[in-house]
């Protein structure tokens, strides 16, 4: 059941309380706003994450979610989900002595964390490049054969003319392709999508 209150994370009957307290007593000794997102204690600077806290069966752990920034001359950190977490990083113990040894560390780590959040730095997946748009010979032809239905074209959006463009492509037999350039160069040369009747 998902803790309401900040305080259950490190409550008696949480997982490794002892582990749990002596992380977040760490982690508050810096000017951090507490909160919970996403079922775990979270750690913010200027409205933004920058720290996490889990208490899990085997491990607790620290979240750094900026942590590809960190330069990590300890090797402590690692990517809990490769391919999917790109900028966050885990420090993780299994024991609360693990915790004591590095708690200077830790707090090196943390005023680091807080540093490079300070300074701007976030981690911003790339997109996924756009499939090109590939027009089929037929209505290129069309439009190569009449440069005002080519300007018109042109000045519909990207996904307009992808969804004309499959639209003839997607068509298996001549005569059908055919019937489908005859629906949509009307709609080319009145700045009508293929698909706005469907749009809100």
């Amino acid at each position: 059941m998902e803790k309401k209150n900040i305080e259950e994370y490190f409550s008696a009957d949480a997982p490794h309380p002892e582990a749990m307290n002596l992380l977040r007593s760490i982690v508050m000794s810096f000017p951090f706003d507490e909160t919970v997102k996403w079922a775990f204690p979270v750690y913010m600077i200027n409205g933004k994450n920058v720290i996490g806290l889990g208490g899990f069966k085997a491990y607790t752990g620290v979240w750094f979610f900026q942590g590809v920034f960190l330069k990590d001359a300890s090797q402590k950190l690692i990517n809990a989900q490769e391919g999917k977490t790109h900028g966050m990083r885990q420090w993780r113990f299994n024991t609360i002595e693990e915790i004591q040894e590095n708690e200077d560390l830790i707090r090196t780590y943390i005023q680091e964390a807080i540093d490079n959040q300070l300074a701007g730095k976030e981690f911003k997946p790339q997109k996924k490049a756009a499939k090109p748009l590939i027009i089929p010979e037929e209505l290129k032809a069309v439009l190569d054969a009449d440069p005002k239905l080519n300007e018109s074209f042109e000045a519909h959006s990207l996904t307009n003319k992808r969804d004309f463009a499959e639209h003839i492509a997607t068509a298996k037999r001549d005569e059908t392709k055919q019937k489908r350039l005859e629906k949509i160069i009307p709609m080319i040369q009145n700045g009508i999508g293929l698909n706005d009747k469907y749009k809100k």
